[in-house]
């Protein structure tokens, strides 16, 4: 059964002169116990060490600061539902226990905007093997 929640944030970051990274992300709202769903990238191409660690693609952050690395296999956008599918082994780090995630988009229309603008960049950065099935985003 999918996680679902009604995202009443959503955020697409990409300035380099003022964010740390590439970001776009849900959330149930700015409470720090409220579930969120982070993905992330650097603006730079992954260097040696990265690509050592397996840090060479975007990561996705839970609550609790739970990451992983190269985990979407699926990202897409049916009508206002934002469905992530995840790989399952990245459950545990996630602390997840479903690899599907649903987000029902009640953010802003131009945080969503934003959002959708963002998210396939950061979904496309990195190793090609890494890089998820993303439809209609």
């Amino acid at each position: 059964m999918a996680y679902r929640f009604t995202a009443q944030l959503a955020c697409g970051l990409d300035d380099p002169a003022q964010d740390d990274c590439l970001t776009a992300g849900v959330a149930e709202s700015d409470d720090e116990e409220a579930f969120s769903l982070l993905f992330m990238c650097d603006f730079d191409e992954p260097d040696a060490q990265e690509v050592r660690l397996g840090m060479d693609t975007h990561c996705v952050i839970t609550p609790d600061q739970n990451t992983a690395y190269g985990c979407v296999r699926k990202a897409e956008l049916d009508g206002d539902v934002l469905r992530v599918t995840l790989d399952p082994s990245s459950l545990d780090a996630l602390g997840l226990a479903d690899p599907v995630v649903e987000a029902l988009l009640r953010a802003p229309a131009a945080d969503v905007a934003r959002m959708r603008e963002v998210l396939p960049r950061v979904l496309a950065y990195g190793r090609p093997d890494a890089r998820p099935n993303v439809i209609n985003l």
